[in-house]
């Protein structure tokens, strides 16, 4: 499952909203949905929700999500082409708001996952990161 939350001051971005397929241990169960109480203690704070491909462990917790938050979704038109389907399904697609964005070129990180269409993040904040490309 995929789901991370970036936080800087008062501004919190989503990246990826995903779900689980369970293990053996977890007998009955049919899928695995993300904590995000996190998110809606500090729903004031959550500003987009950023989807980088559309396999299920990245969009598959979605409909839980929207559910409980009301807030932008950006991913390429591949990607929102699947996300529609899954919130049609959950009666969620008419109050959400989905952003088309570019998909992702080359880039010195790699490639972009199996999935057409898919995306890479990259975020700069006042926080110095050192880190170099591979």
């Amino acid at each position: 499952m995929n789901c991370m939350a970036l936080r800087w001051q008062d501004d919190i971005i989503v990246i990826d909203a995903g779900l689980m397929f369970p293990e053996e241990e977890l007998l009955g169960v049919d899928i695995v949905v993300p904590d995000i109480s996190y998110l809606t203690e500090n729903r004031d704070k959550v500003r987009a929700i950023v989807l980088t491909h559309g396999h299920e462990d990245h969009i598959g917790g979605l409909p839980w999500i929207l559910s409980e938050l009301n807030v932008p979704v950006y991913g390429t038109e591949f990607t929102l082409a699947l996300v529609e389907g899954k919130l049609e399904e959950h009666r969620l697609l008419d109050d959400a708001e989905l952003i088309e964005i570019l998909p992702a070129g080359d880039s010195p990180w790699g490639r972009s996952p199996s999935c057409p269409s898919g995306s890479r993040t990259a975020w700069w904040t006042a926080w110095p990161w050192p880190s170099t490309p591979r």
